[in-house]
């Protein structure tokens, strides 16, 4: 018996009434029911308002600047659109206004649950409030976690004449879990939330409306795709010949990835969030709050603004780091290195920052007091490392980062996981082969980036050094000498959990996957080392920010000395006395006929290049300082020199009584 009975012709009337429509950038106009507003119309919705989308992109593109409202209207209408689509293509699946309507609202409820700067939350801040020892450890937490738990409390809060079943049915349908809810039809878990593939309507729309944020172009039809699904054999399958647009629509995903969210300026300045987040902890403790939806509703990017016009001492280091972003005086990425899906466990194991530091200090102890390798101490001594360096250097000021990327599946490829029909049997799927798509597919479809970051510049060079010598030693087959996890000794503390110990056929496998030609793997020909970002270990000691006074006011270019400059004192209202270049006295057109005809050579000099400013001057140039009563012609080019040569070789030389030729007259 369906939970929502028929309605009579004036209910029906009213409800058209209550039917509000929006236009929406991606989307056009959307009309929506009154059972959407009343979920949109509450605190715990409103909230999304103040949530970006992006998180900290916004920073490098600013048009990036959609939230987590627009998004989840974006999902809603996109999830009706295509369970509307079964429902009329397919009316012997049985679906009903209750689930078209449960459906709907699980689009537009899948996301209440973000936090700060979305996924910056609950993937690096929430885990490293759990690394610091601020929140239980054996809590296992997502952003889906608390989309529940919000969704929850609205019911509690707001008389949403929703029944408690078919709240657990869209609660299972916002995490895609099947099992929850046993007895509900088993594709409507692949709308909102697909844990079978990974295509789904969420993903529908945030790839099409953060493309359209960064100001690029997408050449995906969402409606067509929505038009093409067909249930069969209980799981969405997709028409054949749109077999391109999900590979396409799986390759703009792992794209966007790649490009816009894992960009190194963008994950510099999450770093700093988490850093300032880390230090206002002790003082607010807004890592609690994921406990309690009360305090939850109040959690939103705007938490940057409390710490920053906070007048408490506690917060004066989260203040310092955030004054820090708005200077662009950034933590630096010293180091980066894509490596294969499999080796994830290996090298986050082994490259951590408490491993570099110590390689850092092995290295180093011995040379301490001599100038970098490649630096010259006459030219820049700030590059010298000293014993203050090395022993500043500790493992809080490095960051390792492991970013996975990859097509929507992790490893896999998520077009073996989706099921397509041709025209002709359309109740009939099956998965398609390497040559039914195309024989131009990957070989792997997911990667991890690796990143090194400093948060001092000085660090830069000799960082990179000790992650370059690390690296090459869990490379090795050998067992390295290093500490790699550090020791007490040196300030590093030991792990909690015993290391696994590294194996010669993990190892070997790891070489293995680099296959190295002549002329390519970078240092020394290492294929783990990236040869584009090789600098000097003494790189970044001299290095200032940019606002610093010496960047802005800097000394003059040695191509332009200042003894060369013939200047002038010149009084001014605020300067008693201000250098400046005498400024060339204007000549009337009457009396440019009585000035003798300058020589070439006073303008140019012997190459025909310009004289006088980069070159110094010499009495080649006598005609062009001001002493001269005779003003020049001005510096040439090469073209405008021979025009002028081709003209005074048709005029006579001037004669012996001065007087001037006729033609020179008439001109």
């Amino acid at each position: 018996m369906d939970v929502y009975p028929t309605t009579t012709p004036l209910q029906r009337m009213r409800k058209a009434d209550s039917m509000r429509a929006i236009c929406d950038n991606v989307h056009g106009y959307v009309t929506m029911g009154p059972h959407v507003w009343k979920v949109v119309d509450t605190k715990h919705f409103q909230r999304l308002r103040h949530i970006k989308q992006l998180g900290l992109s916004y920073y490098v593109w600013p048009g990036a600047s959609h939230n987590r409202f627009e998004h989840s209207l974006g999902v809603a209408y996109l999830a009706r659109q295509m369970v509307m689509h079964l429902k009329d293509s397919q009316p012997e699946l049985g679906i009903t206004d209750r689930d078209v309507k449960c459906v709907e609202l699980a689009g537009l409820c899948h996301d209440l649950g973000h936090g700060p700067w979305s996924h910056v939350w609950d993937g690096i801040y929430i885990p490293s409030a759990l690394k610091a020892g601020f929140l239980p450890k054996d809590r296992d937490w997502r952003h889906e976690d608390a989309s529940e738990m919000m969704f929850d409390d609205m019911m509690e809060q707001y008389d949403m004449d929703i029944p408690r079943q078919d709240v657990e049915f869209i609660k299972a349908l916002i995490a895609g879990d099947q099992d929850r809810c046993s007895d509900e039809k088993p594709f409507l878990f692949e709308i909102v939330s697909n844990k079978r593939n990974g295509i789904d309507v969420d993903k529908f729309d945030y790839i099409a409306r953060d493309t359209r944020a960064i100001g690029e172009n997408q050449n995906l039809s969402l409606i067509r795709l929505i038009n093409s699904a067909r249930v069969i054999e209980d799981q969405i399958c997709y028409h054949i010949k749109d077999a391109n647009q999900i590979y396409e629509l799986c390759y703009t995903r792992f794209s966007l990835h790649k490009r816009i969210y894992n960009h190194k300026t963008v994950k510099e300045i999450e770093n700093m969030i988490v850093d300032a987040m880390l230090a206002a902890e002790p003082y607010l403790k807004i890592a609690s709050y994921i406990n309690d939806p009360k305090k939850y509703l109040g959690l939103t990017d705007d938490i940057r603004t409390e710490i920053q016009r906070s007048q408490a001492p506690e917060l004066l280091e989260a203040q310092r780091i955030l004054e820090r972003i708005q200077n662009r005086d950034l933590y630096r990425c010293v180091e980066y290195k894509v490596f294969d899906w499999e080796h994830r466990e290996l090298l986050e194991e082994n490259i951590t920052a408490a491993g570099i530091v110590a390689a850092t200090k092995a290295e180093f102890s011995a040379r301490v007091g001599q100038p970098a390798p490649g630096i010259d101490p006459e030219i820049n001594e700030d590059d010298v490392i000293t014993a203050e360096d090395i022993e500043d250097l500790t493992p809080d000021k490095v960051i390792v980062t492991f970013s996975t990327m990859h097509y929507g599946m992790k490893d896999k490829n998520p077009l073996d996981f989706v099921k397509f029909y041709p025209k002709s049997r359309p109740n009939e799927c099956s998965h398609a082969r390497r040559g039914d798509l195309s024989l131009l597919m990957p070989k792997q479809f997911g990667e991890v980036l690796l990143r090194v970051f400093t948060k001092d510049i000085r660090f830069f060079g000799i960082v990179q050094s000790g992650y370059r010598s690390l690296l090459t030693h869990v490379t090795q087959s050998e067992p390295t000498s290093i500490d790699l996890q550090g020791s007490e000794s040196d300030g590093i503390p030991e792990p909690e959990r015993p290391r696994t110990p590294r194996t010669a056929s993990r190892v070997s496998s790891f070489n293995k996957s680099f296959s190295v030609e002549s002329g390519e793997g970078g240092e020394n020909g290492s294929p783990f080392l990236n040869q584009f970002t090789t600098v000097s270990k003494g790189y970044g000691k001299s290095l200032a920010h940019p606002t610093s006074p010496t960047k802005i006011f800097g000394p003059l270019p040695v191509s332009a000395p200042v003894s060369n400059l013939a200047l002038e004192p010149l009084e001014s209202e605020d300067h008693s006395m201000v250098a400046h270049p005498p400024l060339q006295e204007q000549v009337t057109p009457t009396a440019a006929k009585r000035e003798p005809k300058i020589p070439a050579a006073a303008c140019v000099g012997a190459d025909n290049s310009p004289r006088g400013i980069a070159g110094g001057v010499d009495s080649t140039a006598a005609a062009v300082l001001p002493n001269n009563p005779s003003p020049s012609r001005g510096l040439r080019s090469s073209k405008r020199l021979r025009e002028d040569r081709g003209k005074d070789s048709n005029v006579k030389e001037l004669s012996g009584n001065g007087s001037t030729p006729s033609k020179r007259r008439k001109a």
